[in-house]
């Protein structure tokens, strides 16, 4: 099963909408084939995987990190296939998460008297498709925060300058990230300051790898971006979208949507584009994951707004001295220290210098789908 967590994590970045999947055929001790799921639309890894196995696939073991589909979308189902083939067993790490059709894969194995086990690696499995299993559960997007900080919490100095805060291994993540999600979203202030491209930046490791750019967001109630702005004038497969008030010159949104760029127009609160709202808006686009970069003032209204999933801090071994930097988060926080946001499931990881903290807000959209039963995986004849 890690072998097949491992295949699966190959798509990452072109599923979407559709989970990462990897299948692993074993026989007699020996692995006889193996799939991944490249793409939308593409074959799943199932199928990929009994081809790669041919004849071999009879009475042989099927490990897989989701339950194979019983519905026809762009691809016939899974389980025909797998039955067809003469598995004589089926691993699944978790069942599929979308309401409408969880078990019902495993059921239908079950029932053509193939041997299901299921729960193997569950937890990696989950973790793997966080935004997937986000997503089916709400038809709203995975939002990451991700931020770059010296050790006093400060992500630019006074002037502005945050270039760079951290090394080259921490930046070369975050362009990984980048390509992983299907959104990033920044500010006005952020694109008006440092004028990003907000693409996606690494090294291939294979000429048929091509990295992909995010849909860029950008929230500009008032519409103030230059229709100069580099992030306006890309070579790029992916949009741009600019989030709007209903305040806004006319003809300049008419400019802007001429030249290429999306607009859509969202409800305002307290001077800022309603987020919550936004994020349903988002969903209804089929974003399954969003990252947000900043700044300051996003990433405090981010929180507040309760829309923020998962968080990646980075620090370096910087301090900037004085507080008249830009802080992490820009804004009133909390009173007290127990009106704090908690973070939980925290994991520590070292890029070069810098320090990166990984965890999660307490979401209880998210944290249901976490639970996991006690005991060992079950087992059905």
């Amino acid at each position: 099963m890690k072998m097949a967590l491992d295949l699966a994590k190959i798509g990452e970045g072109f599923t979407s909408p559709n989970p990462m999947v990897g299948a692993i055929i074993a026989k007699d001790g020996t692995v006889v084939g193996k799939g991944y799921h490249q793409a939308a639309g593409k074959a799943h890894a199932e199928v990929n995987a009994l081809e790669d196995a041919g004849s071999l696939a009879q009475n042989a073991t099927l490990y897989v990190t989701l339950e194979p589909c019983n519905h026809a979308g762009r691809t016939p189902p899974c389980t025909e296939k797998i039955v067809s083939a003469g598995i004589r067993r089926v691993v699944a790490a978790m069942t599929d998460p979308n309401p409408g059709v969880k078990g019902g894969g495993l059921e239908y194995l079950k029932s053509r008297g193939i041997l299901v086990t299921s729960g193997v690696c569950e937890s990696q499995a989950k973790r793997l498709n966080e935004a997937f299993i986000k997503y089916v559960g709400s038809k709203r997007p995975f939002t990451i925060v991700k931020c770059a900080a010296t050790l006093d919490g400060r992500i630019a100095t006074k002037t502005g300058d945050s270039k760079w805060v951290t090394g080259e291994e921490s930046r070369q993540f975050v362009h990984r990230l980048r390509h992983a999600v299907d959104a990033i979203m920044v500010g006005i202030n952020t694109v008006e300051k440092d004028d990003p491209s907000l693409t996606t930046r690494i090294a291939s490791p294979s000429k048929s790898f091509t990295p992909k750019d995010p849909i860029r967001i950008v929230l500009d109630t008032r519409l103030r971006i230059s229709e100069k702005a580099k992030l306006l004038r890309l070579h790029s497969r992916s949009d741009t979208i600019l989030v709007i008030g209903d305040s806004v010159e006319k003809d300049k949104k008419g400019r802007l949507e001429k030249s290429g760029a999306r607009i859509i127009e969202m409800p305002v609160k307290n001077d800022l584009i309603d987020l919550d709202r936004l994020m349903d808006r988002l969903g209804s686009l089929g974003i399954t994951s969003l990252l947000i970069e900043g700044g300051g003032r996003v990433i405090a209204s981010a929180l507040s707004a309760g829309i923020v999933d998962k968080i990646y801090f980075f620090y370096a071994p910087k301090i900037l001295g004085g507080d008249d930097g830009i802080p992490i988060c820009k804004g009133p926080g909390a009173d007290v220290m127990n009106h704090c946001i908690a973070v939980k499931d925290i994991r520590v990881r070292r890029f070069g210098d810098d320090v990166m903290i990984e965890g999660y807000i307490q979401n209880k959209i998210v944290e249901r789908f976490y639970e996991t039963p006690a005991g060992e995986p079950a087992e059905h004849s």
